[in-house]
């Protein structure tokens, strides 16, 4: 014990250089961070998220200290502050150890919970290598942001008290530090991005021939010009399956599918490619189809090919759709760069369809829905105002990991039964707005649609759906009871390292398995199409049939 006592000869070094409490409260944060969330992590990623939890604990301890000297209560174990620091110093340590064991089992329920194989290895040592790097640069800017404090607090102490000094020291480099980030830094990145993702359309543009359909936008007959659809919207427009490909997959006539695209570089104003796009479809004759659906894409204009194929199928192709692209930027980005550029592209499309749509003859009009993936989903409830639709209200909306900014769906899922969990509410009597984990679950049999069908098709390991900007002070309520399908058991909330592991499993919300996270299955579009538009000709074992048939269907991700 006394050899170990020496060892605490260091910790004069340590604070000169260090917070012991934020060592501290570093250390447990980041055992803290070991544990499950909503998605299985591989060691880089684990290292990566658990390094900048460990900086956020050294933080708050560093803060908690600071506070404490500040206001000069002194050493708080007197003569036994050295045997206090060693002890600590062990159980920390054991922490770690435990902790880093446990990486395995702890992932292993995540996995489980998604049907996915056990994996037999957490490797500790990466997950420690790779989070040193953040810890240590966050740290160091932290530490260079307090002694630029301390400078700015020791010039000012001429003037003014010491404590004055020390808050106009905080005052200087807290305001300077945000323009800094805020107004020059990330500004400049961004607008980066943006500039680099227009480019990066500009030039799919001129590359690939144009359609040989004339029913497709950007054919020689299309008034949507080739070279101004991007690389997403190409792949809307062509990878779509054809009428003999239909035919053959159903076993019965079919008609050509249509889809209308307009991008960016389409037209020169918002309210021009609104306009284009309904010319194209009137060209095209997307009114004369049973079914009209407005398609509002992510951010780089991307739209998900197991919704719409398999609303084409279901129909026999007897289906028009339209999409309009609104940014460049990747749904992430433009959510923050353009919130509001996705919002008025919908409410610019659907009013100028729902215009024209109104005035046609209801008994021969196409049923019209909205639908729309993650920020898709997001800009499309927010394309119409539902009291200026009561007179004459469109049919439904298909909206899939909806994401928690959402309007509509932030309402629905706030004013639930209380009897019903947050991953799966139930709204009023479900006649009209539907929650569904699986689309099967759209078709209650016991409940009747009534005319306005609105499903919200949401997976509960979905982080885009279920982060929370609270959850860093406050457990969610959909980990309050039982779990919902694809969730672990053995998920904890834990204050601030809870929505650390939220955000950084928004980031990787498309690399969990198909039918989990945010990666929708093709079976779910399926059944929750079927739900909304009643398709003729389908039972549940041409239904199997289909899904069966579409089981190694490729489908492509933004």
């Amino acid at each position: 014990m006394e050899k170990a006592l020496r060892a605490t000869s260091l910790l004069p070094l340590i604070d000169r250089n260090l917070s012991r409490a934020g060592l501290v409260v570093g250390v447990i944060l980041f055992c803290l961070s070991l544990t499950p969330s909503l998605l299985p992590r591989t060691p880089p990623i684990q290292g990566l998220l658990s390094g900048t939890t460990f900086a956020f604990g050294y933080a708050i301890g560093a803060t908690l200290q600071w506070l404490w000297d500040y206001i000069e209560l002194g050493r708080p174990f007197g003569a036994y502050t050295r045997l206090v620091s060693f002890l600590v110093a062990v159980l920390c340590a054991a922490l770690v150890l435990y902790s880093l064991v446990q990486i395995v089992p702890w992932q292993n329920s995540v996995r489980a919970a998604m049907g996915e194989p056990p994996v037999h290895r957490g490797h500790p040592f990466q997950v420690v290598l790779v989070a040193l790097l953040p810890a240590v640069v966050l740290v160091t800017l932290g530490t260079l942001l307090v002694h630029s404090v301390q400078a700015v607090a020791r010039r000012m102490k001429r003037y003014v008290p010491r404590r004055v000094a020390l808050l106009l020291g905080i005052t200087f480099v807290s305001v300077v530090t945000a323009v800094l980030f805020n107004g020059v830094l990330l500004r400049f990145a961004l607008a980066s991005a943006d500039r680099f993702f227009e480019q990066l359309d500009q030039v799919a543009g001129q590359f690939g021939e144009p359609p040989a359909n004339t029913l497709q936008s950007g054919s020689a007959a299309s008034l949507v010009a080739w070279n101004t659809i991007g690389r997403d919207g190409r792949v809307y427009v062509q990878s779509g399956p054809s009428q003999s490909a239909i035919a053959a997959m159903i076993g019965r006539p079919a008609e050509q599918p249509l889809r209308v695209y307009v991008g960016l570089r389409s037209a020169a104003t918002l309210e021009e490619r609104a306009r284009l796009a309904l010319e194209e479809m009137l060209r095209v004759g997307a009114f004369d189809r049973s079914v009209l659906v407005v398609i509002m894409p992510v951010g780089t204009g991307w739209v998900d090919p197991p919704s719409i194929d398999s609303l084409e199928y279901l129909m026999a192709g007897d289906v028009a759709s339209v999409a309009l692209q609104y940014s460049y930027l990747t749904s992430p980005l433009s959510l923050v760069v353009q919130p509001e550029y996705g919002t008025e592209a919908a409410q610019a499309l659907f009013s100028i369809v729902y215009q024209y749509w109104t005035k046609l003859p209801r008994d021969t009009r196409p049923r019209l829905y909205l639908n729309g993936l993650s920020l898709g989903a997001n800009s499309s409830q927010a394309s119409a105002q539902i009291l200026d639709l009561f007179a004459d209200p469109y049919n439904g909306a298909l909206w899939a990991g909806p994401p928690f900014t959402s309007s509509i769906w932030g309402y629905a899922t706030a004013n639930r039964d209380p009897g019903s969990p947050e991953w799966r509410p139930r709204f009023g009597n479900a006649s009209t707005v539907r929650f569904a984990n699986r689309g099967a679950e759209l078709g209650d049999p016991g409940t009747p649609w009534g005319p306005l069908r609105i499903a919200f098709l949401q997976y509960p390991s979905d982080p885009i759906v279920f982060f929370e900007w609270s959850s860093y002070r406050t457990e969610p309520a959909w980990m309050i009871g039982q779990r919902g399908p694809g969730v672990s058991s053995a998920l904890t909330w834990y204050p601030l390292v809870t929505w650390l592991q939220l955000g950084m499993d928004m980031a990787l919300a498309q690399t969990s398995p198909i039918g989990y996270g945010h990666n929708y299955a093709i079976d779910d579009y399926i059944d929750a199409w079927r739900a909304l538009v009643d398709p003729r000709g389908w039972n549940d074992a041409s239904i199997a049939e289909l899904k069966e048939r579409m089981a190694s269907y490729p489908a492509g991700k933004p």
